[in-house]
């Protein structure tokens, strides 16, 4: 089926509404319920860590996009329902996502350590893939701040339903490098090579140092940058699993682009976002920047 045929924004706004209903159980969800458990998924606690609360954001999400799901043929990918490592259910299954032209990626709570620990930093991620792995609709929508960003292919990025560029945003040579990254960043093998890379980049553009920012989800990590004037999300590669997942880049990476922003993995190319062999990203890193030229100037530097 081509895009075209698709109601994107129809299923925009159904995604939208399902992110809200879903970030609303998660602000009424107190600490006195959350009862948090591990997984098998990644190599760090906060890939690992799960709630109740995750588990029912996901089932609230995936009864709203059900009916359209069905009409449009639409295979749904969740974070706790999916097998972290391949996104196969069993043995000698092919996933959905590998056979219907369509996919939904959701993260019912990306962010779940800080949810856990009563800090800011986590948020609903929900995107619309093509089996290609090009993002067509990307919702995220952050239960503390109230605030809703989203994306449709071709039409632009919007907060709180106001349209935005991030290439609006001019640098200003006074100001660091901001450089949001995931709590295990400091522990990556690479990291001071990374951290010399960062201060050569922000050197080049004319700023005043990095500073280093983490704690904070991987689709806030995108959304910061996605504000910022100077700024960047880093994940290196590594040989362990992890790195992330589909889910936690499908959704920032469709408002990325359509800000006019910069996302690529570590070599400046396209994330891969419906990998054959695994969910996880660890294999060729991710970054995105608040534009083009720091983008560029990062890649070339790293």
């Amino acid at each position: 089926m081509s895009q075209n045929l698709l109601p994107l924004q129809r299923l925009c706004d159904g995604a939208m509404q399902a992110a809200q209903d879903a970030g609303e159980f998660i602000r009424r969800s107190t600490h006195c319920t959350i009862n948090a458990g591990f997984k098998e998924s990644g190599s760090s606690d906060a890939s690992q860590i799960v709630t109740e609360v995750d588990i029912r954001s996901e089932a609230i999400i995936r009864q709203h996009l059900q009916s359209m799901s069905r009409q449009w043929d639409i295979a749904f990918v969740g974070e706790e329902t999916t097998h972290a490592s391949s996104g196969i259910a069993g043995e000698g299954v092919t996933p959905e996502r590998l056979i219907k032209p369509y996919f939904w990626c959701v993260d019912p709570l990306d962010g779940t350590l800080a949810f856990v620990e009563g800090r800011a930093g986590y948020a609903v991620s929900i995107a619309l893939v093509e089996q290609s792995g090009h993002p067509l609709i990307g919702v995220v929508y952050d239960p503390v701040e109230s605030t809703m960003m989203h994306a449709v292919s071709g039409k632009g990025a919007y907060r709180n339903r106001v349209e935005f560029n991030a290439n609006h945003l001019a640098l200003n040579s006074g100001e660091p490098l901001m450089v949001f990254a995931d709590s295990s960043f400091a522990e990556h093998e690479q990291y001071d090579d990374a951290i010399s890379a960062l201060e050569a980049c922000a050197q080049r553009l004319g700023l005043d140092g990095c500073r280093l920012v983490n704690g904070n989800g991987a689709v806030k990590n995108a959304c910061h940058v996605l504000g910022s004037k100077a700024a960047c999300y880093l994940k290196l590669p590594k040989t362990q699993a992890g790195g992330g997942s589909i889910w936690d880049y499908s959704a920032t990476a469709c408002i990325a682009s359509e800000a006019g922003a910069w996302v690529s993995n570590i070599h400046g190319q396209a994330l891969e976002l419906n990998r054959r062999a695994s969910t996880f990203m660890n294999h060729q890193g991710v970054i995105y920047a608040s534009n083009q030229l720091i983008g560029r100037t990062l890649v070339d530097a790293l």
